[in-house]
């Protein structure tokens, strides 16, 4: 065998060496690479559970009298502050807030007009309090809510007639009115458990006859229509519910 012809098989058989040697290490780099699994998204703000919230604000509402037999009387805008308390159960699914509340107000709303019926008289509509029932829907978008809500209204009211030149009082009544509510607001979570909402409220209530017993003698009956605007702020407290997570 010539010179050339070995020094060609041992220069094979070294290649050969060095790539066995070197295949094992290669492939324990490989398996020596670790994958992780990609974090899960945190978990969403959660708007379910109960919640008890104070709320204030300024209502408006319109009262329209017609004298029974007579004919209208004009009606009147009265205006005033309202302050008061809610409570609540909310109910979320994904991003879908359901929930229902009850809510109470104090409220000094009040407002006049002179009779275009009778001579010297001068009608009077005042608001003491009202309490709303309503159901609610809603989206949550993280830590704001977006809700409409709706149901049944109560509404205490006191109507006075006057002598328009002295200001006497020439009867008063006081009644309690059901009727309907819609509304809308909005809602932030500022802090655990805490947030805060602005919201507003249209209260339509249907005519209903009130009967007056003059203070010196008479009847006057009167079907008086009214319809109330809420403008209030919130501030809710919610005592817990289940926290819902995305992925």
């Amino acid at each position: 065998m010539g010179l050339k012809e070995m020094m060609k098989k041992v220069l094979l058989a070294t290649v050969a060496v060095a790539a066995l040697g070197t295949a094992p290490a290669f492939a324990a780099d490989l398996a020596a690479k670790t994958y992780t699994k990609a974090p899960a998204l945190a978990p969403l703000p959660t708007w379910a559970g109960f919640y008890i919230g104070v709320n204030g604000g300024g209502a408006w509402s319109q009262n329209d009298w017609n004298a029974v037999g007579f004919g209208p009387e004009g009606s009147h805008d009265a205006s005033g502050g309202t302050v008061g308390g809610q409570i609540g159960y909310r109910w979320q699914t994904g991003t879908w807030v359901f929930g229902i509340e009850a809510q109470g107000n104090w409220a000094d709303i009040s407002g006049s007009n002179v009779s275009n019926q009778f001579l010297n008289q001068t009608n009077r509509t005042k608001t003491d309090a009202f309490g709303l029932f309503t159901g609610q829907i809603g989206y949550a978008l993280n830590n704001v809510l977006l809700y409409a809500k709706g149901g049944a209204a109560v509404v205490d009211n006191k109507y006075d007639i006057r002598a328009t030149n002295t200001g006497i009082g020439l009867a008063s009544v006081t009644d309690t009115r059901w009727g309907g509510v819609v509304g809308a607001g909005v809602e932030y979570g500022f802090a655990p458990n805490w947030s805060l909402g602005f919201e507003y409220d249209h209260i339509f209530l249907d005519r209903k006859d009130v009967t007056f017993v003059g203070n010196f003698g008479g009847v006057q009956t009167d079907s008086i229509k009214q319809d109330v605007d809420l403008f209030t702020a919130r501030i809710n407290y919610r005592f817990g519910g289940p926290v819902v997570a995305k992925y």
